[in-house]
């Protein structure tokens, strides 16, 4: 995918394909990654009508990472390793910016005795989910087909090349910073990795760079819990609530029930600098 972007889109390139480009990729990792996949399939943040999920899912298989249970595998996964405190640094995201990328993009990580994940029993009995599970690499196809005969081989190449690869690293370089030294005010009692917010980055980011307040509060549909820190993943869960196509949508749980984190200053490697608590 990286190798026929890196050929076909430079010679492709007109202002109609970098839009249809500009316009899949935001849209996909709005709707589908942060909103489908990571918001609602992992987090259970919010519910909402079956058609409505599905869409939101398949349009999460579309940007090109994983099916619905390879997500859960792969989010899960890290997420219990970085509870760890002897994280390994292939989850910690500890080493430079090209090793992690090397590790990130290009190896599977093999433990030794690797953890029992079991996904709900309701996700598993889904005939979709399992669908999109056994044919997530397929769905290129008809959108290439698609895109080819509404602008040609240059909107092929921008649509699904460029777009796939850009979504695939974006999300990683995205990943690795938020797991870098950086300001959060939050830190995770007992976790051997803390996350960072990437101030600035709301929008482009879909509000996934807020990832501290997300370790602190996996619960919480809203990530971008300050009014500063723009969430437009949030923001299509609340229009979806005001549609009446979402309900029990998750809020960061009440005082009296975060005995596991504290509030802290800013968060620097494995230290919490300047705590309040």
């Amino acid at each position: 995918m990286l190798a026929a972007a890196l050929v076909l889109a430079p010679l492709t390139a007109t202002p109609a394909a970098i839009l249809v480009f500009a316009v899949l990729t935001y849209t996909t990792l709005l709707l589908g990654h942060s909103v489908g996949m990571h918001r609602y399939l992992i987090h259970r943040t919010f519910e909402t009508n079956p058609w409505l999920a599905r869409l939101l899912i398949y349009l999460g298989v579309l940007v090109g990472m994983a099916g619905p249970y390879g997500i859960l595998r792969i989010h899960d996964t890290r997420d219990w390793a970085q509870r760890q405190l002897d994280c390994h640094d292939f989850f910690s995201h500890r080493r430079g910016l090209l090793v992690d990328a090397l590790w990130q993009l290009h190896c599977r990580f093999a433990f030794d005795r690797p953890p029992a994940f079991r996904i709900e029993a309701d996700l598993l009995a889904d005939p979709w989910l399992k669908a999109m599970e056994r044919t997530w690499m397929l769905h290129q196809v008809p959108l290439a087909i698609a895109l080819y005969l509404a602008g040609g081989w240059g909107w092929v190449a921008w649509g699904v090349f460029a777009r796939v690869s850009v979504s695939v690293a974006g999300h990683w370089i995205v990943t690795y910073y938020c797991h870098n030294p950086g300001p959060g005010r939050w830190w995770v009692e007992g976790a051997g990795v803390q996350a960072a917010n990437l101030p600035g980055w709301g929008l482009l980011t879909l509000g996934e760079c807020w990832h501290n307040n997300h370790h602190a509060f996996p619960e919480s549909a809203r990530m971008g819990l300050e009014p500063h820190e723009l969430d437009p993943g949030y923001w299509v869960i609340e229009r979806l609530q005001r549609a009446g196509l979402a309900w029990n949508v998750g809020a960061p749980r009440a005082e009296m029930l975060q005995d596991d984190i504290h509030p802290v200053e800013y968060i620097h490697g494995t230290e919490r600098i300047s705590s309040a608590a």
